[in-house]
């Protein structure tokens, strides 16, 4: 390459799913606040020191509206509410998620070193289940809790802050035995963490030495929304939604939202932008385009199948650099694509190694590619990866080895740092690509997003839902609709799908789903339409059926009165303590304790009983009885209008259609029912699969099971015969 500076262009992707819950508006993860304090400032004040290292910051607006919401809104989540709680006002279930989820933080980098935290994560154990988190809980007094609050808010503060702010320094030499004020004062030095985020991004924007550039507004797969089919491009054989989901006009939103609420932020329109995990297609980089970006990067292996070519020898050696480490454009966006294997090794790898070995390292690798240029043009060497998730895995937050590599490439005359639209401006819109692939940056296909039996479900039922929405909104032009299709536009994201299927796992997988179904329940909450049943199942597999603490045993024949007659009359019943099977719906205002349910030949038996007796309640409440399977029947109990009588509800063509009436159901302490089988069109061996609901005018105050079902198998005559061998 000559006496010729290779440029090298640094793009850290800013994201975090969008974890506000649509029903409670509370966030039910904690990581925009924790990352926010963590490293979205720190990975730019950082470049205070280095004035000569110029670098692209990618903002996914999702993000930036979430931490506004923090700081204008007083936003709140689920693991801030406990952590502000006393542990004296903490219900025992709180007291059980603390020391359950207040470990999630590297244990080699950010627990061990606070020997109180890591003698509190002893203390509860390394692995652990449900029933040893109960067991745990007993040798967790109210100083361990208040320690394990302030210590895990505090090992989540970048070193920066905690380095240079006195405060936070004397909480570290503290070390243990921290009060309510130590405390709150901690959540407030987050919080004015999180006040000069957005200020500051936008000053160093102005700045020039950073770039900002933007991601579609709630992180979606724009060639998924454009056509599902799409994927069929990289993967033939890859099994598609049953329903197939094409909305070019939602992927134009989703970008138009972007650009439109970045301009409101920073004051103008982002010149580039890095399309949710790199995914690209000819058309969405079409419409792209149209909405003014100048610029899109992607992988690498999207530029070889573009090309129908490698860079790469099967060692993963270079062996085309040149067209590599050039720019392209296609239909007049220009294009750069990562390289893999330098953006991996600072995601992956070096955060095992020590810092100055991991510097030579890496500028050891770009003399190499500098060194296998030719010297015709100047070139441009792509590393993009998130900039927030790498970090809690290197010793001091990975500070070491960026102040290292800043420092080593201000020193080196071979390199030199640009913004991706420095270089696009000096030299060019880059060669003309002819043909684009339809990929991502993972494995150059979308295989994480679709083909797994529960990535489908999850697309058949955001089909499914934007279908019911759009026809209502047909149907009614005037109602204002924009809350339901925020929510359609929400589910779109891309991070519900990430956790879908078996390529990834995490331990807040439940969360994502609930989320996921959240907002396409929300959807038909605002038009004012009942909730689809299977929006209420867990499309994680495991989680779709509820298992009964208790098995039925033999056939019953209960006496329906609403009283508990006789304690034999359930005693051969299933049963479920609905605390033990993870609650109802709403925990805080549970009305039930536990189901009871059975059967002999012919009816099924159902019993609830409540925490206060029925007929003591003052409110006017509803009891929903809503089976999903085989066929979809609502048995309903009004316990305001007498003690006796239910109507069963059928559904067909989207509407209740009243059935009977049935005289086996009455609430005085308990409520029990007793239906025929044969009224619920159901047959021996069919799978009933069934759902409580507590309503209230109007609405639901309470699901029983919280997520999933209640299965029950139509009895053979012989089943008694059967249970006693």
């Amino acid at each position: 390459m000559g006496a010729k500076k290779l440029s090298i262009a640094f793009l850290w992707h800013m994201h975090q799913p969008y974890y506000k819950d649509p029903f409670t508006s509370v966030y039910r993860l904690p990581w925009v606040r924790l990352h926010g304090v963590k490293d979205y400032l720190d990975m730019l004040s950082i470049l205070n020191e280095f004035p000569a290292i110029r670098q692209t910051f990618n903002l996914v607006p999702s993000l930036l509206a979430q931490l506004a919401d923090y700081t204008d809104n007083g936003a709140m989540d689920t693991y801030l509410a406990v952590t502000l709680k006393s542990p004296s006002d903490l219900s025992e279930a709180e007291k059980q998620f603390i020391i359950g989820n207040f470990f999630y933080a590297n244990w080699d980098t950010m627990i061990k070193p606070y020997p109180r935290y890591y003698e509190l994560l002893v203390k509860r154990g390394f692995r652990f289940t449900k029933s040893d988190i109960l067991r745990a809980s007993r040798y967790f007094d109210e100083h361990d809790i208040r320690d394990l609050q302030v210590l895990f808010n505090l090992a989540w503060i970048d070193p920066m802050f905690k380095n240079s702010d006195p405060f936070l320094l004397g909480l570290i030499k503290k070390g243990k035995d921290f009060t309510e004020e130590d405390k709150h004062l901690l959540i407030d030095k987050q919080m004015e963490i999180l006040r000069r985020i957005i200020p500051e991004y936008k000053r160093m924007g102005d700045s020039g030495q950073v770039e900002l550039s933007v991601t579609p507004f709630y992180h979606p797969i724009l060639p998924l929304l454009w056509d599902t089919n799409s994927a069929r491009i990289a993967m033939p054989q890859v099994n598609l939604p049953k329903k197939r989901f094409s909305h070019p006009e939602d992927a134009v939103k989703q970008i138009e939202m972007a650009v439109s609420y970045f301009d409101r932020v920073f004051g103008r329109k982002p010149a580039g932008m890095w399309p949710s995990e790199g995914s690209v297609s000819e058309d969405v980089v079409r419409a792209i385009g149209n909405a003014g970006i100048k610029w899109i990067a992607t992988d690498e292996e999207v530029l070889a199948r573009s090309l129908n070519r490698s860079f790469r020898s099967p060692e993963g050696y270079l062996t085309d650099a040149a067209t590599l480490y050039r720019m392209h454009q296609f239909s007049g966006v220009s294009m750069l694509f990562r390289d893999h294997r330098l953006s991996d090794l600072i995601g992956f790898t070096y955060s095992g190694w020590n810092a100055e070995k991991a510097v030579a390292d890496f500028i050891g690798k770009l003399a190499d590619i500098r060194n296998s240029l030719p010297g015709d043009r100047p070139y441009l060497v792509p590393v993009i990866l998130d900039g927030e998730n790498a970090w809690e895995y290197f010793v001091n937050d990975g500070h070491d080895f960026l102040a290292g590599l800043y420092r080593a490439l201000s020193n080196d005359d071979r390199f030199r740092t640009v913004t991706v639209s420095d270089f696009i401006n000096e030299q060019g819109a880059g060669d003309t690509l002819h043909r684009l692939h339809a990929g991502s940056w993972i494995n150059a296909n979308f295989g994480i997003w679709l083909g797994h039996e529960e990535d489908n479900m999850a697309w058949d039922y955001l089909s499914q839902t934007r279908d019911d929405l759009e026809s209502f909104a047909r149907a009614n032009p005037t109602v204002d609709l924009s809350e339901a299709w925020t929510s359609v536009y929400a589910a779109e994201g891309s991070d519900w799908n990430w956790w879908y299927g078996d390529e990834h796992t995490t331990e807040t997988q439940e969360d994502f789903d609930e989320l996921f179904r959240n907002h396409l329940m929300k959807v038909y909450k605002v038009m004012g339409k009942d909730v689809p049943p299977q929006l209420h199942i867990p499309i994680l597999i495991e989680d779709r059926s509820i298992v009964p603490v208790t098995q039925a045993r033999g056939f019953i024949r209960p006496k329906i009165d609403g009283t508990e007659t006789s304690y034999y009359e359930w005693n051969q019943a299933a049963f479920i303590d609905v605390k033990r099977s993870g609650g109802s719906m709403h925990r805080s205002e549970s009305i039930i304790a536990s189901l009871h349910y059975g059967f002999d030949k012919d009816n099924f038996y159902l019993r609830i009983d409540p925490k206060v007796p029925f007929a003591e309640m003052q409110e006017k409440n509803i009891i929903h009885v809503d089976i999903v399977k085989p066929f979809t029947f609502r048995i309903v109990f009004d316990i305001g209008k007498g003690q006796n009588g239910a109507v069963l509800y059928e559904k067909i063509n989207e509407e209740w259609k009243e059935v009977k009436s049935l005289q086996d159901a009455a609430a005085v302490d308990i409520f029990e029912l007793g239906i025929p089988f044969s009224d619920l069109k159901s047959k021996e061996n069919d799978e009933i699969n069934f759902s409580i609901d507590i309503m209230r005018n109007g609405d639901e105050v309470e699901r029983c099971p919280w997520r999933g079902y209640i299965t029950v198998t139509v009895p053979s005559p012989y089943y008694e015969t059967i249970m006693w061998y």
